[in-house]
């Protein structure tokens, strides 16, 4: 083996400087109460870590963002700072208590873990991560997943089926994969039936899942769309598309 083998070989398996990891990375919190978050560093060199509050949302295809405006103060944490070793971790304690008047169901924040530059590594090495934290709020809780709207979209040579759903409830709703179907029929004839990967909708939120059609079909098609959330009615609702 050559030098520049060797040389690609220790590289390809050599640990990061910095390699954080939360654990849980996402806490549920029934009423008031803590949980300790355990920060773990699997990287080469020792980080410090800020740890800031943020508000947390799910685009419309469920990818998970940062929202600047800041969630309401039931969220506490402590400390604000950690220090980690290289291989070492260290706690974090949250803890959550809901403001007087506060609706029931499920209320979302975000504690963002913030490494800093440490000097002296040769690198400016930053991650940032978050753990999710969700309060849920002793009360009336409300399901009601629906099946707003389908479209046909087209990417490139894909056809994509797009099925808007809405969550009105003030709960999130998880569906697992396979939960939503899509089937389409001409006349008493199925053309194809399609099953969705799994999905988040956060409490009064539209999302957008989308299921790949391979076929080779052309022209006008119906639609049956079948949605069967856990432990919640199964919701069925026809749409015309053109294929």
């Amino acid at each position: 083996m050559t030098a520049a083998a060797v040389t690609a070989a220790v590289l390809a398996t050599a640990r990061p400087q910095v390699s954080l990891v939360a654990s849980p990375a996402h806490v549920r919190l029934d009423g008031p109460g803590r949980e300790t978050v355990q920060v773990a560093n699997h990287g080469t060199a020792p980080v410090v870590v800020d740890v800031a509050r943020a508000g947390f949302a799910l685009d419309l295809r469920g990818r998970p963002r940062v929202v600047r405006a800041p969630p309401r103060g039931w969220l506490r944490f402590a400390p604000r700072r950690l220090a980690v070793p290289a291989g070492g971790s260290a706690s974090l304690t949250v803890a959550a208590r809901a403001p007087r008047g506060a609706a029931p169901g499920d209320h979302t924040a975000l504690l963002l873990l913030s490494t800093r530059p440490q000097p002296g590594l040769g690198l400016a090495v930053r991650m940032r991560l978050g753990v999710v934290v969700v309060l849920r709020v002793p009360g009336r809780i409300l399901h009601r997943l629906a099946l707003v709207a389908v479209r046909l979209r087209r990417v490139r040579r894909m056809r994509l089926i797009a099925v808007t759903l809405a969550n009105r409830g003030n709960v999130t709703e998880v569906l697992p994969a396979g939960r939503l179907t899509v089937t389409l029929w001409r006349g008493r004839q199925r053309v194809a039936r399609l099953s969705a990967a799994a999905r988040e909708l956060l409490p009064r939120t539209r999302g957008i899942a989308e299921l790949q059609y391979r076929g080779r079909a052309r022209g006008p098609v119906v639609a049956r769309v079948e949605l069967a959330p856990e432990g919640a009615q199964v919701r069925r609702r026809s749409f015309r598309l053109r294929l």
